[in-house]
């Protein structure tokens, strides 16, 4: 699959007189059709909900057009929380899903009545001390433990993840529940992250639906919603291909009739939490080439570095580089192309092979629209850079100013560093 810019070079160059690069760019358009396929793929199930993965990308613009299309909440933290209430996201629009959890946030999702999903037993005592009783409608998180497996290719190791309970847990879990008057139950697991197969949903939907099947006969609770959290990748790297979201609709909804509706469960509905495949690849990084090095080996220095994005510092992720203007030229030169932090990890791309660069030329990293801007940070004193809208109608917006150094300062309480330098 060619990866190609959902923005002109031309475009860029307009957005560049008003924003300096580096920003992320959104695509209106692309995240518009991804909502109505995902609509879509589950509109056979009645009760059928995506909860955005807030942590995935937390600007109340985008936030706001994936609500048009019915989409809630999935957050994890306090200021998430927040944010979802701002846009109108309350109630059961909020699945609260946390974990090691502040009394003040349970407090905050309670007062705002979001679904809370329990990832541990122990946190049923502990929201009632501190809220001062339970709610009526509660989810659980499940961990099978093991290694999760799709045909023989390990696809990831709950039983080395920090969420969820046993199986043995979650029983009991649920018997707590109802004695305690809880009477609207839900599960919730996460089994593997970024797949990029159309077989994880329903490989998951198979676990969790068995397992509720099991959860009515051994204590007679019924669950009402079922929630198969994300996991659901994108393909970063051209050779991948992306994830049929039809298809992957269409293999839940056989599972759910071969297991659930037997059983008398018919009814539950289904949740889906998903950041990365909801942006990721409706956002990019722009960054401007800005020095050339020849050394040992050949580097193109930008003006973008690991604060805008983390991902191939800390893990090594892979993302694509499109040279503006340059996109049918051939890749035929080897860099590595960087930013500027102290710290020899903060790398794009090592040994890529890519069109000759200049110095000026507008570089477009790929697949940012996820875990891109939202895992920024000051290291270094660097400045989060700008958000960009790319709307439907050509024009652009700006959705989040870049950071300015009072800002960075804003927080030192009791020095004015101001006062420091203008003297």
């Amino acid at each position: 699959m060619k990866k190609t810019p959902f923005v002109t070079k031309e475009k860029l160059a307009e957005i560049v007189r008003e924003v300096p690069t580096p920003f992320h760019i959104y695509d209106e358009a692309g995240i518009r059709r991804n909502c109505e396929a995902i609509r879509k793929a589950f509109a056979w199930n009645r009760g059928y909900k995506e909860y955005f993965a807030v942590k995935a990308c937390p600007n109340p613009f985008l936030i706001r057009i994936m609500k048009e299309y019915g989409c809630g909440c999935d957050c994890s933290s306090l200021t998430e929380l927040m944010l979802s209430q701002a846009v109108g996201c309350v109630g059961d629009d909020i699945m609260f899903s946390s974990n090691a959890t502040p009394a003040e946030e349970f407090r905050y999702a309670r007062k705002y009545h979001a679904i809370i999903n329990l990832d541990d037993f122990t946190h049923i005592a502990f929201l009632e001390k501190v809220t001062g009783d339970l709610p009526k409608k509660i989810s659980c998180r499940y961990n099978p433990g093991g290694m999760f497996k799709i045909s023989n290719d390990i696809m990831d190791n709950p039983g080395d993840s920090k969420y969820g309970m046993t199986k043995e847990q979650l029983f009991e879990a649920y018997r707590v529940l109802k004695e305690k008057g809880v009477e609207e139950f839900g599960i919730h697991a996460f089994l593997a992250s970024n797949t990029v197969t159309n077989e994880y949903y329903p490989l998951l939907a198979k676990v969790l639906f068995e397992t509720v099947v099991e959860i009515r006969e051994k204590t007679g609770v019924e669950i009402s919603f079922i929630n198969l959290s994300g996991g659901v990748g994108i393909p970063y790297r051209p050779e991948q291909e992306p994830n049929d979201i039809l298809e992957i609709g269409e293999g839940v909804r056989r599972v759910y009739e071969e297991v659930l509706v037997p059983a008398g469960l018919g009814e539950a509905a289904i949740y889906t939490e998903m950041g990365r495949f909801m942006t990721g690849p409706y956002g990019g990084l722009v960054t401007t080439a800005i020095h050339e090095k020849h050394i040992h080996k050949e580097y193109i220095g930008c003006d973008a570095c690991a604060v805008n994005l983390m991902r191939p510092a800390i893990y090594g992720a892979y993302h694509h580089i499109t040279v503006m203007g340059k996109e049918d030229a051939p890749c035929d030169h080897m860099y590595d192309v960087t930013g500027s932090l102290c710290e020899n990890c903060d790398k794009f791309a090592i040994d890529r092979m890519l069109p000759e660069i200049a110095v000026g030329d507008l570089l477009f990293i790929h697949d940012t629209g996820a875990h891109g801007f939202a895992m920024g940070y000051n290291y270094n004193g660097k400045l989060r850079s700008a958000e960009v809208l790319l709307k439907e109608d050509g024009s652009y917006q700006i959705i989040r100013r870049a950071e300015m150094p009072k800002d960075y300062f804003a927080t030192f309480d009791g020095f004015d560093v101001y006062d420091k330098l203008f003297v």
